[in-house]
């Protein structure tokens, strides 16, 4: 239910990619780099958004604060369906946005208020598999509704979709946090979270590192139809090899819900770091060299997000260690972070995109020593070092 949940913000961005080139058409676009604003926007959109739903779920509890998101990223979805323009779509994205953060604080606090540190980072894997379907099958399902429908179509999918999720929460969700952690809706209890989270340096620099790591990602999926059609002009290929990457991104998330417990989230968090540098560091030397195809394309962008996805588990899970007792504020301060940068950062990174290849494992591995370097300083210098379950705030179990 979690995964689903989570989807539904995924689909408002992996669907919409076959879609691009339709949408430009339809509003005569002439600069087809704005057209990356249709997902950028919807991911800052997102990463505002966090920052409501928190203190709501902190205040009023988990399940009403996450029916209450989709149902406006329902009517949203609906009203960009009948979108007039570009300007009037990129409104109607922020505000879908704005709303569908809900399924990425609210899963998350839901999974905090159950487990805590190496059993949520497994957890949170288990679930990222099953979430890890949406990219692997949202481009396919776009472009096969662009067969038979114009793009607006999408959104009205997006609807059906989401109705369906509500529906599975009302009918099996029951309140998953403790009454003790009700937090009063006041400026000053989220003062006091926010204040907490970037005072915290595991909470915040980790933070900071997936961010880093999300802007290469919002790149990746913002330049993607961009890539296939000017670099390689095989748009056709562009959902099976989205696919492959999104493989290799479950592929990693079920490493981790085997070993992490084994391992140690650092353990598998920073040799997974060391595999987004390599394979970023070497694609970018390949692709500035002359010798991008295809297939390099395809291998090393997999290992990218195999990479990406062994990373950003186990640092959200670490940047939550020390916040059950505000779990829906601190995820929402760190989703603002996260989502808003990370968004800002692959419009810097996808701005960069003249028809060559190279920007993105370029910038990418930029965003990668970024992560690195965040790390290190919350590390205080020791990488790959053990997990210290003895000073972390259990989280109080609620009956299910």
């Amino acid at each position: 239910m979690m995964a689903a949940s989570m989807s539904i913000y995924a689909f408002a961005i992996d669907a919409m990619l076959p879609a691009l080139p339709a949408i430009g058409r339809s509003f005569h676009v002439a600069n087809e780099n704005d057209l990356q604003w249709i997902i950028i926007l919807f991911v800052a959109g997102g990463g505002v958004g966090q920052l409501f739903y928190g203190p709501l779920a902190d205040r009023l509890g988990r399940r009403p604060v996450l029916l209450l998101g989709i149902l406006l990223y329902i009517l949203l979805s609906l009203l960009a369906a009948m979108a007039t323009s570009l300007p009037m779509l990129l409104v109607l994205r922020v505000g879908q946005g704005l709303a569908g953060a809900v399924a990425s604080v609210v899963p998350r606090s839901i999974i905090r208020d159950r487990h805590g540190g190496p059993q949520m980072a497994k957890v949170m894997s288990i679930t990222f598999i099953v979430f890890l379907i949406v990219p692997v099958l949202a481009p396919s399902v776009g472009q096969l509704l662009l067969l038979v429908v114009p793009w607006q179509g999408i959104f009205a999918f997006l609807c059906l979709y989401g109705s369906a999720v509500a529906l599975w929460i009302t009918l099996r969700l029951p309140e998953t946090q403790h009454p003790h952690h009700r937090r009063p809706l006041s400026v000053g209890h989220m003062s006091a979270a926010a204040a907490r989270v970037l005072r915290e340096p595991t909470s915040i620099f980790y933070t900071i590192g997936t961010m880093a790591l999300q802007g290469s990602l919002m790149a990746y999926i913002s330049t993607l139809p961009q890539i296939f059609l000017g670099a390689f002009h095989r748009p056709a290929l562009m959902p099976s090899i989205f696919a492959i990457c999104a493989g290799t991104m479950a592929a990693s998330s079920f490493f981790n819900a085997r070993f992490v417990e084994r391992l140690g989230m650092r353990v598998a968090s920073h040799g997974a770091l060391c595999l987004f540098l390599l394979a970023t560091g070497l694609h970018t030397v390949l692709a500035a060299t002359g010798h991008e195809t295809i297939l390099v394309f395809t291998v090393l962008q997999s290992l990218t997000m195999g990479g990406f996805a062994l990373a950003a588990a186990n640092f959200n899970a670490i940047a939550m260690q020390k916040m059950a007792a505000i779990a829906g504020s601190a995820s929402s301060v760190q989703g603002l972070i996260m989502m808003a940068g990370g968004g800002l950062v692959g419009a810097l990174i996808g701005h960069q995109w003249n028809g060559s290849v190279t920007f993105l494992p370029a910038g990418a591995f930029l965003c990668g020593l970024c992560a690195l370097a965040s790390v290190a300083i919350a590390e205080k210098g020791r990488l790959f070092g053990v997990d210290h379950p003895h000073v972390e705030e259990s989280p109080q179990k609620s009956t299910l």
